[in-house]
């Protein structure tokens, strides 16, 4: 299976990084093509799944309103999430380093051939960059 990764430093302390993180409900925000989740009661935690529901447009490989599941793989607070989404057979894990006041995260994701783009990654780090700017000097 291709496997894919990117790096990008958070401009944010990685607690704040791994609170917005631990909240299942802003997945959406920084995951593409995920438009809403219906997280079980164990939220972040190993062993939970959550129901996960894509765009309300076509692409390419996936219809509209795409319903899965998304399973929580493992968890260490403050330092890595692994999750996998059964549906797309798509296997992710976010990294966090904590630095002098940043985050630096990496990403990396095993998907088949054709189910992501190989800029998928830092794609969905830089709409987690957009997002976290705590730590950003005024």
């Amino acid at each position: 299976m291709p496997r894919f990764a990117a790096e990008r430093t958070l401009l944010a302390p990685v607690e704040d990084v791994w609170a917005f993180l631990a909240e299942p409900f802003h997945l959406p925000d920084w995951w593409p093509g995920i438009s809403g989740v219906q997280p079980d009661r164990r939220g972040v935690a190993p062993g939970a799944r959550w129901q996960v529901l894509g765009p309300d447009r076509p692409t390419f490989l996936r219809r509209p309103d795409a319903a899965g599941n998304l399973l929580v793989l493992d968890v260490v607070p403050m330092r890595r999430l692994a999750f996998q989404l059964t549906g797309q057979r798509l296997d992710a894990e976010i990294e966090l380093e904590a630095r002098e006041g940043r985050t630096r995260a990496r990403l990396t994701i095993d998907a088949p051939f054709l189910m992501v783009p190989r800029s998928f990654p830092r794609l969905a780090l830089g709409r987690l960059y957009d997002l976290i700017q705590t730590g950003a000097e005024a």
